[in-house]
């Protein structure tokens, strides 16, 4: 697990391994997703990035608003 401190201009520093293991680079963008008390943190990516990552998904069996009852 790692770790980083809050600095006093509200900035996190993202732990080197981390940065490595996930292909972060310098000046991408992320958006910020609030869970309750916790921040998910997503690398916001370009249309043209994604695009295909769904191949082959099934979409038979969807769930509607009345199967969240």
């Amino acid at each position: 697990m790692h770790s980083a401190t809050l600095s006093s201009k509200f900035q996190i520093c993202i732990p080197k391994e981390l940065r490595q293991e996930l292909h972060i680079k310098a000046g991408q963008t992320f958006i910020f997703i609030p869970h309750g008390n916790s921040i998910q943190l997503v690398p916001d990516r370009d249309m043209k990035d994604i695009r295909g990552m769904m191949t082959g998904a099934s979409t038979g069996n969807i769930r509607d608003r009345q199967d969240r009852q």
